[in-house]
């Protein structure tokens, strides 16, 4: 389980950005965001590889977020890369992703393995596929990440500092259409990629 401060990243896939370019143009802001759009996924949301994860009745479909984070080290180095999957209840904000949505618990599925970068290889070239019971949902190519790994590092350390044991996802990307692949109760979830191996979770009807 992470040491510190789990942060997402929005908007960081050329897919992702595409899909909600035209929005951006719209009021309030009127204009695509300059810096890393980030959100916190708090401790209430963890859930370790091979957990089953409770969904509120009231939520008929979950949207499934495979990502890469980076772990931080020393004197901003990072430690190592694992697995994630974002789980949110599916919602049209992009630059303010809501609370209420994101930060269910139990709504963060967490890799086993902590792979060290010389281990891990390049960011650029992670592929992960998503399977939901045993169908290929999604595949994830990171070579099409707006920042990539070092760039978003440096754009983030314009305005906060991340501590050793703070994690920094790499962003989650959308299939055609702006949507994330879905799941619900009773859905095995597998998520896995080259080195990092495959992370499982089982979607569970929350009890009464």
């Amino acid at each position: 389980m992470p040491q510190g401060t789990v942060y997402g990243t929005l908007l960081n896939f050329q897919g992702e950005v595409a899909q909600w370019a035209a929005r951006m143009s719209e009021a309030p802001y009127k204009a695509p965001p300059r810096a890393p759009v980030l959100y916190v996924k708090p401790a209430n949301t963890w859930s370790a590889d091979g957990a089953a994860i409770a969904v509120p009745a009231r939520v008929p479909e979950v949207e499934v977020g495979a990502t890469v984070a980076m772990v931080m080290g020393e004197a901003g180095a990072v430690a190592g890369y694992v697995l994630m999957n974002d789980l949110s209840v599916p919602h049209a904000s992009f630059f303010r992703p809501p609370v209420k949505f994101k930060c269910l618990d139990g709504f963060l599925g967490i890799g086993a393995s902590l792979v060290p970068p010389a281990g891990a290889g390049d960011p650029d070239g992670f592929s992960l596929q998503v399977r939901i019971n045993g169908a290929l949902k999604q595949t994830v190519d990171f070579s099409t990440l707006v920042r990539p790994a070092p760039q978003l590092l440096a754009d983030v350390g314009e305005f906060m500092t991340l501590r050793p044991g703070d994690v920094l996802m790499l962003g989650c990307d959308a299939l055609p259409g702006g949507r994330r692949p879905l799941a619900r109760a009773g859905d095995r979830i597998e998520i896995s990629a080259p080195a990092f191996g495959t992370m499982t979770h089982t979607l569970t009807a929350e009890a009464a």
